[in-house]
């Protein structure tokens, strides 16, 4: 009889990949190591992105399952570090608690913030002290999510003035089309333009901040 609980069947992917790990098992999954999965965790991210924007729940359900390998082969790689190892259930010790201690309204019985993205930022600061609140970002993220998340922490600390306009997801879209348009009929690289105009951003926002603090 199959284990019923929620979560049962994640064992047997470890099961699984502990034996493609393990001698005896594939010599290509043996030979990999956290850098040359990289490009398979990226690969596998954009491919659920797809698939909730243009897929069926078969398609969701099966590249969430390949992305979900990602995770527990990068921790099956972890527990063979002589200096440092961890395993699967280090990662998910780990997610718990953080998840535990960033919702306090949840798992502490404290009242629920007015503004929970406040309380979620206060909470990640005792976490992670940091110099400046732009600490932290991805710098390989692409271009515009980077830019979209320099905004929104500056916003959020009112290091940048916040615009109060009305638009559709189209019509966005419709415009930074237009950009891309226009940087493509001037030879521009508009990713590489983007991120300099971020960086830009940045260098002047914590400026502000080493004058303030």
């Amino acid at each position: 009889m199959s284990d019923p609980r929620p979560g049962s069947k994640l064992l047997d992917l470890v099961a699984v990949m502990d034996r493609l790990r393990s001698p005896g098992g594939c010599p290509w999954d043996a030979q990999q190591t956290h850098t040359s999965l990289l490009r398979y965790l990226v690969e596998e991210t954009y491919e659920v992105v797809d698939a909730v924007e243009n897929g069926t729940r078969a398609d969701l359900r099966e590249e969430l399952g390949d992305l979900l390998l990602q995770v527990v082969f990068h921790a099956r790689v972890a527990q063979e570090d002589p200096a440092e190892p961890f395993d699967v259930d280090d990662v998910a010790a780990t997610i718990v608690a953080k998840l535990e201690r960033r919702h306090p309204h949840v798992f502490a019985g404290e009242a629920v913030a007015e503004d929970l993205q406040a309380g979620w930022d206060a909470v990640k600061a005792t976490e992670k002290p940091r110099e400046s609140v732009l600490d932290g970002i991805p710098p390989g993220l692409p271009a515009l999510a980077r830019a979209d998340k320099v905004l929104g922490r500056l916003q959020r600390n009112g290091l940048d003035e916040p615009v109060s306009a009305q638009a559709t997801e189209r019509q966005i879209g419709d415009e930074l089309l237009a950009v891309v348009r226009r940087a493509h009929a001037a030879g521009v690289d508009p990713e590489a333009a983007l991120r300099t105009a971020t960086r830009d951003l940045e260098t002047a926002a914590r400026a502000r901040e080493r004058a303030a603090g």
